[in-house]
């Protein structure tokens, strides 16, 4: 986009400074007050256009250490320097074809030659407004909508130097200054259309819509609960989008921060260019269930807990967790922090709950091991296929797989069962197996299973 931006600049100078020339010249030539204001707003245009070719190469740079956000604020700065220039020169005019009707100046020698070049300026200056405001709206650059909007009454301010030619052709001698007004006013006007558009960038005003789209696309992505805040602000083209984003609080970090990606891209498709500020708020869901609310608490207070078995008794909650610590650590220590988390439970649940907690020795990181023999796999393979047999629920064990290490061998395997089999039956069957072995071979430290549906 930079480049189309400073493509279509650049072809608007040599056409802004070709035009004024010619209507300048033709305006002095034949004493026209309209025409030379003209010339002299095509001027301030070619001005407008010099200014804009530099800005946008400048506001297509990326952030900076110095600029965060970007550079894209110059276009809205220069836009208003051009503003400034359009009401010193539509105040110029007005004066000075005040004073011509006040004074009774001699109108325009007329002939067919200014006319002429008021059409050529007219054809000239609408293809460059189409152009220009095409780009600007593809690019979402301020400085080049102020260049279409420059050109776009350079169409209209040519219409109205050709019908004040025509009344003074026709004997109204006031025609001539009367549309060097017209030209003032229409000036004017348009510039107060930019500079509302442009003060409002500058004050951060949120485009029309985006915060909108913005939330839109944020609610959309699932996992998020909702929205607490978005602002929208911009910054050249771009849309910065601060979003505060409540997610449940039982999510892990690596799930919110796919969450915060999503975001991200949902924004940019809503709003074609964007940088997101996703701010992640957990917040606890009315489907959180008492074993979700536990897990939270332990996880916030760094403690690993498994086995949460919850009993409601009607009139009072109990709560059993085991709670994993360094196996080294003294007891008292071990019993201090179980007391903490059994106090943070209480004050989530109210002080009637009970909390049991037994402490265990948080498991190992087991050394590098190494394969077994295939002779001792193939020993407990066969160990494994006659306990699979003895419970008369679990066949077909496979991928069995023996690994020696400094603690002892560590065994897994996979085995079948009935597909329409509970999960809590598959697990008593298969922990028969895994005690049988350890029974059968006290070498082994540990034996992981796998269970799948038959085939």
């Amino acid at each position: 986009m930079s480049a189309a931006k400073q493509q279509v600049a650049a072809i608007s100078i040599i056409a802004s400074a070709s035009m004024a020339a010619v209507k300048f010249v033709v305006g002095v030539a034949i004493g026209s007050i309209a025409l030379i204001s003209e010339a002299l707003h095509s001027s301030v245009d070619l001005i407008a256009t010099i200014i804009t070719w530099i800005v946008v190469k400048i506001s297509d740079k990326p952030a900076d250490a110095e600029h965060h956000y970007g550079h894209g604020k110059l276009e809205s700065l220069s836009a208003l320097g051009v503003i400034a220039l359009l009401y010193i020169l539509a105040g110029g005019i007005v004066v000075e074809a005040y004073g011509r009707l006040r004074e009774g100046a001699p109108p325009p020698v007329l002939s067919a030659l200014p006319f002429v070049v008021l059409v050529i300026d007219i054809a000239v200056n609408f293809w460059r407004a189409r152009a220009l405001h095409k780009t600007a709206m593809d690019t979402k650059s301020q400085a080049l909508e102020a260049d279409a909007l420059h050109f776009a009454s350079d169409v209209l301010g040519s219409f109205a130097v050709i019908i004040g030619l025509g009344l003074a052709a026709f004997g109204f001698d006031w025609g001539d200054s009367a549309a060097a007004i017209a030209v003032a006013v229409l000036i004017s006007v348009l510039g107060l259309r930019l500079g509302k558009s442009t003060i409002e960038t500058l004050l951060d005003r949120a485009p029309d819509g985006a915060s909108e789209k913005a939330e839109a696309a944020i609610r959309a992505i699932p996992g998020v609960v909702g929205v607490e805040r978005l602002r929208v602000r911009m910054v050249g083209p771009r849309h910065f989008v601060d979003a505060t984003v409540q997610v449940p609080r039982t999510y892990p970090i690596d799930r919110i921060d796919a969450i915060k990606h999503r975001a991200q891209d949902a924004v940019t498709a809503a709003l074609h260019d964007a940088d997101l500020t996703f701010t992640a708020v957990p917040v606890a869901r009315n489907n959180e269930s008492v074993r979700d609310r536990v897990m939270v608490i332990a996880r916030n207070s760094g403690l690993a807990i498994h086995h949460v078995t919850v009993h409601d008794l009607g009139e009072k909650l109990t709560v059993s967790i085991d709670l994993e610590v360094d196996g080294e650590m003294p007891l008292d220590r071990a019993h201090d922090i179980a007391h903490r988390l059994e106090a943070s439970i209480r004050e989530d649940f109210g002080t009637d709950v009970e909390v049991d907690t037994h402490i265990e020795p948080l498991e190992p990181e087991l050394p590098l091991g190494t394969d077994s023999a295939a002779s001792r796999v193939a020993e407990i393979q066969q160990a494994l296929v006659r306990f699979a047999a003895d419970t008369g629920a679990i066949h077909d064990v496979h991928n069995v797989r023996v690994r020696d290490t400094d603690a002892g061998e560590i065994v897994n395997f996979h085995c079948r069962a009935v597909s329409s089999m509970s999960v809590i039956a598959v697990h008593q069957n298969v922990d028969a197996i895994e005690r049988a072995l350890r029974r059968a071979y006290p070498t082994v430290k540990r034996v992981i299973s796998h269970a799948e549906p038959e085939l």
